[in-house]
């Protein structure tokens, strides 16, 4: 049997609501931008008691009141369910669909080192922000200072995940790169 990954390697798709029911069952939040995932979900991981990645069985999954009720193999009162409350639902990056070249998902940016064309550090990605604009926004924190980066051509000019690293146009430069 192979060892578990570490509970902060896994890529978050819900969290634990509160408990829902008698036997065990818990309300789940979908934070995924894929929430069919959750009716055909078989296996997710919980955090464990050292911080670890403890596998649960979905035994069962339906939609309800904007949110998902999920049976996990194992948790059978409501003090178990209560348990739950609050924690992550997560499950491995490798059982997340292949995205189009130029797609990212959010959890490949956030980390990454941000640049200038000429390399100067301006910090690192914080979060992505899903604002309801044609684009996301990019919150990149150096120390207290936060710029904020549309996730567009113009602003964006290369992700380079194996590097690390965001290279970014300041928006003082986007219009013909403007000279001080």
């Amino acid at each position: 049997m192979s060892a578990l990954p570490a509970f902060r390697d896994l890529v978050t798709i819900g969290k634990v609501v509160r408990p829902q029911g008698r036997r065990g069952e818990v309300l789940a939040q979908s934070l995924s931008d894929r929430p069919e995932r959750f009716p055909s979900l078989r296996r997710a991981f919980v955090p464990g008691a050292a911080g670890e990645a403890r596998e649960v069985a979905v035994t069962s999954c339906w939609p309800h009141k904007g949110g998902f009720v999920l049976k996990f193999g194992g948790v059978d009162s409501i003090e178990e369910a209560e348990r739950l409350r609050g924690v992550d639902i997560r499950i491995g990056e490798q059982e997340l669909p292949e995205l189009p070249a130029g797609s990212y998902y959010h959890h490949q940016l956030r980390g990454l080192r941000v640049e200038d064309r000429e390399g100067r550090g301006l910090g690192v990605v914080a979060e992505i922000l899903e604002t309801g604009a044609e684009s996301p926004v990019v919150v990149v924190r150096n120390g207290d200072a936060e710029s904020l980066f549309p996730f567009a051509a113009g602003f964006i000019e290369r992700v380079d995940l194996p590097a690390g690293r965001l290279v970014v146009v300041p928006p003082h430069l986007i219009d013909g790169d403007a000279q001080d």
